[in-house]
This record gives structure tokens, C-alpha cells and sequence, in this order.
């Protein structure tokens, strides 16, 4: 079991990716104060959303209160509903699928492929040849942008439009990340981003909802807001959500977002420590930048090889919570969770899961943007305690 820390007691506890403030978000509050907005709407939350969506490129942005939400209200704006299936990355966390269940609606799980640990192409693409055969296609495909990168999405494009069907571009993960020249979360039918406390930048919690379809964003806004028709009193038609982002955290957002560049420069540099101290010790690897776009490294993701490393992902994790510092284990994958036991999955190759090899062998790293160099030299030093001297093969003498 993994010792559990009170953070109010342990100021020297190294974070997994914590929050890190900017000197502007202060200037934002103050005005929601110094104004009385300080409800779900206000200026800072039509700032936010048209800074943001200016950033990325895509002509309309809804803040909402997470990304969860954002999630929700897409697949609804795709009329997911009970019955229905909706094809999901599995490597990732429970909130990429929850939605789906919210809406009555079944996930499929697709594996990953190892350029990219994102979607894999010939996993959905037999995925969705047995729902043709079956007669029974999915509503929409959620493609998640793992740990700051995107997926390879443009076979994945062609593909679900060679089947009529939509996709969802999951970039909680990566906002900040491009592919092919455009912004992660732009490329699919919509696109959504969470500014949770972890997040590269962040509201505490929140999220946006992105898309070129802005007749769908300006539905996807009067869901989010109870669904209350335009009436001086209360009235309602159908059934809407509490989901709209404070004019306060909005203010947060409209700081972060100023810093977001700089917060990548660090979240690369972190990266690039690793990999330059741990690469080329036998059986440890990272995980890999794929050529046709750039990652943010929001999270530092190695992978240890038990047979080659002589210690294992969970005991470099145990280890380093022993000396105070967050690591966590890869995503479970989905398709793994009680949750969601008995639903379809379909592996990278017949024989062979990605996703769980990756889950048994991934450890995630300390990588907030506000790491000190001494600090992640710390994390490295409990790493390297892990390992056994082994026998060189051959030329004499000793090695890690």
C-alpha cells in the first residue's frame, strides 16, 4: 500500500503536477470582486472563452465547470443516447467514459498504439468493422490525447469518415499541443479541455468546450445553464445542467492562459532531464514524441522493464512515496475497470494489449511546471537507489 500524506504537514512533499499561479490571476479576482460578478457569468467568462478559442483557432469556446461536463454536453449535442455505442479510448481516465453512461449509452474500448500511446488505427478500424457487420454503429468515436500529446489523428479522420461518424477530441491532457500545424482539440467535431488543479494551466476546476460549430456551442450554453428559456420567470422545457464556470475562475483561466507557453517550455524541460539521466539505463524508456506534432509533456511518463531494469514500475513508485514524492501508475485502462466489466474492447494487435503493458510498466513522474532542478535531481537520486548491481555480460567489472 502506498503511505498516504497529509499536504498540510509536508512541505517538502514533491507533487505529481500541481498547480502553479502566474502574478496576473490576482488582477482578474480583484475586478470580479470590484464589480460584483462574481456568478456564472460576467465578463471574464466571455474573456476566457474568446481568448481561448482564439489560441486554438476554433471559432467558438464555452467555459464550463470541468471537462467531464464538457464531455457530457458534446455527446449529447451528437444525440448519444440509451442504446447507443460510443467508441473510447481506453487508456485513459474514468471521466473520458463516464459521460457516455450518463447518456444511457454503452462504451467500446479502443486500444493504444506505440507511437503515440494514443488511439490505435487498426484496433478501431476492425472496432468498427464488426459494427458494420452487426448493424450497429456507434453515435460517436472519444479520441483521447494522452499525457500532452495528440493522437495520430488523421488516419483516425479518415476512417470515421469513411463511416459517418463523429469524433470527440478529448484534450484535457494536452491543451497546447499541436498536430500537423493545429491546435490539439481542434480537429474533431468538438473538443474539450479541463483546467483541473493538475492541469498544465489551470481554474482550480473547469473546463471549455470547443468547436467551429457555433450553433451547436450556443445549445451547448443554454444546456449548461438549466436549460431556462428566455422568460422573466423561470421556465423550462427540457432538462438542462448546472454547468457553467464562475466569473472568479474564469479570472483564473483568463491568468493561466497568459502563461501557457511557459508553462510548456517547463513541462519539456522537466521532460528532457529524465530522458537525458534514465534513457539509457537498461530497460527504462519514455514515452515517445511522435514526429507529426509536439507534445507538451504535461506529464513525464517512463516505462521500466522488469527483466532488463531489475526492479519493477510499482517498487520505483513505492520507493518514491517512502521519501515524500508523488508517482502514480499509468492510466488503468477502462477496459480493465469494474466499472465496466463485460463491455467490447479491441486490442492494437489480436494478441497483444498496449494499453495493459503500459499500465504495467508506466510510472508517471513528478512534472509540475514549478519543479526546481534540486527537486527532480531528488526524484532521479531515489530512482537510481532502486536499482541492483548486475553483471556486466561481458568486459568485466560492475553496472547498474
Amino acid at each position: 500500500m502506498y503511505r498516504s500524506w497529509d499536504p498540510l504537514s509536508n512541505h517538502n512533499r514533491i507533487y505529481l503536477s500541481p498547480p502553479h499561479m502566474g502574478t496576473e490571476e490576482q488582477a482578474y479576482i480583484a475586478e470580479a470582486f470590484d464589480t460584483n460578478w462574481i456568478t456564472t457569468l460576467g465578463p471574464n467568462v466571455q474573456h476566457f472563452e474568446s481568448e481561448l478559442s482564439a489560441m486554438v483557432g476554433s471559432k467558438g469556446a464555452v467555459a464550463l465547470s470541468s471537462g467531464t461536463a464538457a464531455l457530457h454536453l458534446a455527446l449529447q449535442l451528437l444525440d448519444v443516447g440509451p442504446g447507443d455505442t460510443v467508441f473510447c479510448s481506453s487508456l485513459t481516465f474514468v471521466a473520458s467514459a463516464n459521460p457516455i453512461r450518463y447518456l444511457g449509452a454503452e462504451p467500446v474500448f479502443i486500444d493504444s498504439e506505440p507511437a503515440s500511446w494514443n488511439m490505435s488505427y487498426h484496433a478501431l478500424q476492425r472496432a468498427f468493422r464488426d459494427a458494420f457487420i452487426q448493424n450497429k454503429m456507434p453515435k460517436a468515436v472519444v479520441i483521447v490525447n494522452l499525457y500532452g500529446q495528440s493522437a495520430d489523428l488523421e488516419p483516425l479522420c479518415a476512417l470515421c469518415d469513411l463511416y459517418g461518424v463523429p469524433i470527440v477530441e478529448d484534450a484535457a491532457e494536452s491543451l497546447g499541443a499541436t498536430y500537423q500545424g493545429k491546435a490539439s482539440g481542434t480537429i474533431g467535431r468538438f473538443g474539450i479541455f479541463s483546467f483541473n488543479g493538475n492541469k498544465i494551466i489551470t481554474t482550480s476546476g473547469g473546463g471549455m468546450l470547443v468547436s467551429d460549430d457555433t450553433a451547436a456551442l450556443e445549445r451547448a450554453r443554454f444546456l449548461s445553464a438549466q436549460a431556462r428559456e428566455p422568460a422573466i420567470h423561470y421556465q423550462h422545457h427540457e432538462t438542462g445542467y448546472n454547468y457553467r464556470l464562475s466569473n472568479i475562475l474564469a479570472g483564473v483561466g483568463r491568468g493561466q492562459l497568459k502563461v501557457l507557453d511557459e508553462r510548456i517550455r517547463s513541462k519539456r524541460a522537466i521532460f528532457e532531464r529524465y530522458h537525458t539521466e534514465l534513457s539509457t539505463l537498461p530497460g527504462f524508456g519514455f514515452m515517445p514524441e511522435a514526429e507529426y506534432g509536439k507534445a507538451t509533456r504535461w506529464l513525464s511518463v517512463m516505462t521500466v522493464d522488469q527483466v532488463q531494469a531489475g526492479t519493477t514500475a510499482d517498487e520505483i513508485i513505492q520507493r518514491l512515496h517512502e521519501n515524500n514524492i508523488e508517482a502514480r501508475p499509468v492510466w488503468k485502462p477502462l477496459h480493465l475497470q469494474p466499472l465496466f466489466a463485460g463491455c467490447a474492447y479491441y486490442p492494437h494487435e489480436s494478441e497483444s494489449s498496449l494499453s495493459e503493458q503500459l499500465f504495467r510498466q508506466g510510472i508517471c513522474l513528478p512534472s509540475g511546471s514549478s519543479l526546481k532542478e534540486e527537486e527532480q535531481r531528488r526524484v532521479m537520486d531515489c530512482i537510481l537507489s532502486c536499482l541492483r548491481p548486475v553483471r556486466m555480460v561481458s568486459g568485466g567489472g560492475g553496472s547498474y
